[in-house]
């Protein structure tokens, strides 16, 4: 069975080492604790009944307690397993900054990580070129290499 649990805001991490310390010291029925990527606030505990679950997290601090019922794997598969897109973006390609402090600016792709959903850009307007590290989604294709338009 997999519980979803409520925990304070930037202490998922914390939450996780708690339980499973006190799994390890109890020896309860807890199989994982997790914080997939992305979820603030919310910490995965797998377990065999919700009687185990429950004294796995019982009076810890940062600790909120169990939300609603249990859910199924499938649920949560895409927040678990990483997942490589379908990334358009390719070597060469000139894109323009769309989000973080590099907003407007236009860039060069040196390298893509798709595993990561990363890509190593070269601004195009410094007048030092160095390699700088953005998320894929902070950058938006204006030309290709080849110069076909990207819409």
């Amino acid at each position: 069975m997999i519980f979803i649990v409520k925990v304070t805001t930037n202490k998922e991490e914390r939450a996780v080492d708690m339980i499973s310390d006190r799994v390890m010291k109890k020896n309860l029925e807890v199989f994982s604790v997790s914080r997939p990527h992305g979820l603030r606030g919310y910490i995965l505990l797998e377990a065999e009944d919700r009687e185990s679950a429950e004294e796995s997290i019982f009076n810890l601090p940062y600790i909120k307690g169990l939300v609603g019922q249990t859910i199924t794997y499938d649920e949560i598969k895409n927040m678990i397993e990483p997942s490589v897109q379908d990334i358009t973006i390719k070597e060469g390609d000139i894109v323009e900054m769309i989000g973080q402090s590099f907003k407007g600016e236009k860039a060069k792709i040196l390298r893509v990580d798709k595993q990561k959903e990363e890509v190593v850009v070269s601004l195009l307007g410094a007048l030092v070129q160095f390699p700088v590290t953005v998320k894929i989604d902070n950058v938006k294709v204006i030309r290709r290499e080849e110069g076909e338009e990207d819409e």
